[in-house]
């Protein structure tokens, strides 16, 4: 009775939040992957990666968990952003134990080395008897009462500004663009999302590095201000531009880092010197950063590297409003829209 009480509660819940017209954010702990599941507030959901494969079926297991807990009876759109390891998880065995709609990708492998044509053989055969769609820089992704763009993929960016967007960004000026990064050219292939319910405003460029972002953002900045940016590369530095950070205006930074991955030292001065940020997320206490380098504990999902897997939690409105949870303590705070 007591499980019946606790399942009919959630269902409540998620009813409740999909009737305020919200939308939600899971954050998954995949162990310094990634995996972030958003629900729109029509019900329609788009997992963004998969985690890592391996590991006793661990990352399927927390997604379907997730996906579960935000009453999801299947997994609308399946976006793959690149090829690595980490992000492209087992998409057979998660189809497998939870329906998945369709698969979205940036197209046929253009990198070599590292594995990844192994990897990709294995998604192809996966992703080659399901609904499939690519996407190029530009397109949406069809999702009832939220507009999904797709802002980078496969090395290119958009070119014109999106709306509200393309003013000259200063930081250009006085930060020269980052050299690319040769040796993980798989990076750089990823797919990048902006999120837009109403006001509220979401970045997720999963693993783009510094070269790739400049041209987003110099010298105009064509993706805009947002309220909520995914850090990329899991926090590592070669995914700090010096510009996008400056650019975005974000009030929120949520990095997906692992316990011994990401949440670099060197990280850290790019991003508390951003405009108008309030606070840093993080799914781990980064053992690099130490105290001096890692957030209050408070908004750390996961302080130990042996840890229970828990992740963060943003619910957002479409006047601006928008709240970020930690799944570890329940800790929870509230941003209202920007004047």
């Amino acid at each position: 009775m007591k499980i019946l009480n606790a399942v009919l509660c959630l269902a409540a819940v998620v009813c409740a939040a999909r009737a305020a017209g919200t939308l939600e954010t899971y954050v998954i702990d995949v162990e310094g992957g990634k995996a972030v599941l958003t629900v729109s507030p029509s019900g329609e959901s788009l997992l963004f990666d998969a985690g890592w494969p391996g590991f006793g079926g661990r990352d399927v297991n927390r997604i379907v968990e997730a996906a579960k807990a935000a009453g999801l009876k299947q997994i609308d759109y399946l976006v793959i952003s690149h090829y690595d390891i980490d992000h492209v998880g087992d998409v057979a065995a998660l189809a497998a134990a939870f329906p998945v709609k369709r698969v979205v990708d940036n197209g046929s492998l253009q990198t070599s080395g590292k594995g990844a044509e192994g990897r990709y053989k294995i998604f192809a055969a996966a992703r080659d008897g399901m609904d499939h769609m690519s996407v190029k820089a530009g397109d949406k992704i069809p999702i009832k009462g939220l507009d999904v763009t797709v802002v980078q993929a496969a090395a290119k960016g958009i070119h014109t500004a999106l709306p509200g967007a393309g003013a000259a960004n200063p930081a250009c000026a006085g930060t020269p663009p980052k050299p690319e990064i040769t040796g993980d050219l798989e990076d750089n292939m990823s797919i990048g999302l902006l999120f837009t319910l109403g006001r509220f405003r979401m970045l997720d460029l999963a693993d783009l590095e510094a070269f790739y972002q400049y041209k987003l953002v110099c010298p105009n900045n064509l993706i805009g201000t947002v309220d909520v940016y995914h850090v990329s590369v899991h926090g590592q530095e070669k995914g700090m531009s010096g510009v996008l950070e400056q650019a975005l205006h974000a009030r929120v930074a949520i990095m997906g880092n692992g316990a011994r991955k990401g949440g670099d030292p060197a990280s850290w001065p790019i991003l508390r010197g951003a405009p108008g940020l309030e606070d840093i997320w993080q799914v781990h206490f980064s053992l690099a950063g130490g105290k001096e380098n890692n957030p209050p504990e408070d908004t750390i999902a996961n302080l130990d590297a042996a840890c229970q897997g828990k992740g963060l939690r943003v619910s957002a409105q479409a006047d601006g409003t928008f709240t970020v949870s930690n799944g570890r303590n329940g800790f929870s705070k509230t941003y209202k829209p920007r004047n």
